[in-house]
């Protein structure tokens, strides 16, 4: 099962080889997938904390950064397990475009991680959230197109990451 797996993550990665954008165009992408380090949440918490005021915002603060949490060690405990090698570790004619925050791929930490805090603010104000669970999703197959993840490392990080939202969120009821 394993190999089948790698084997189509990895026809997978050179179909992406063989496609590439223009220069202007990654250049873009690489900055827009940068965003997902971590640097949009800063802005998104202005915005938000500016169209529902202190008192509301607190909770979903407070919600976003449980399933963070739970997110941010269920990330570290798989990823220290499973020690998956990135695709350009791998293959030798895979760069990595976009700087990688770790050693190891499996599974995806932008998408796991900003998947979670993402739930939680669309839980609390889907309003607003909509816009943030889609952003992990692209990031995630930017890092696929990047060389820096396999296509199963951010497709486990999705579900990961909703995983680690209804267990941060659980959490969440008991002491709120």
């Amino acid at each position: 099962m394993l190999k089948k797996i790698a084997d189509f993550d990895s026809r997978v990665t050179n179909f992406w080889l063989n496609r590439r954008f223009s220069a202007r165009s990654n250049r873009w992408l690489r900055f827009y997938v940068r965003l997902g380090d971590g640097y949009i949440w800063v802005l998104f918490s202005l915005f938000l904390f500016w169209k529902v005021g202190w008192d509301n915002f607190l909770p979903i603060l407070w919600h976003a950064l449980t399933a963070l949490a739970v997110s941010l060690v269920a990330y570290w405990v798989i990823k220290l397990c499973v020690k998956r090698a990135r695709p350009f570790d791998t293959n030798p004619s895979i760069e990595a475009g976009v700087p990688p925050l770790d050693k190891y791929s499996f599974p995806s930490g932008h998408t796991m991680n900003n998947l979670a805090v993402a739930s939680a603010v669309f839980f609390s104000a889907p309003q607003y959230g909509w816009v943030m669970v889609l952003l992990p999703l692209t990031w995630g197959l930017l890092r696929v197109y990047f060389g820096v993840h396999w296509l199963t490392d951010v497709l486990c990080g999705f579900l990961f990451g909703v995983l680690s939202f209804v267990i941060g969120h659980c959490i969440w009821i008991l002491i709120f």
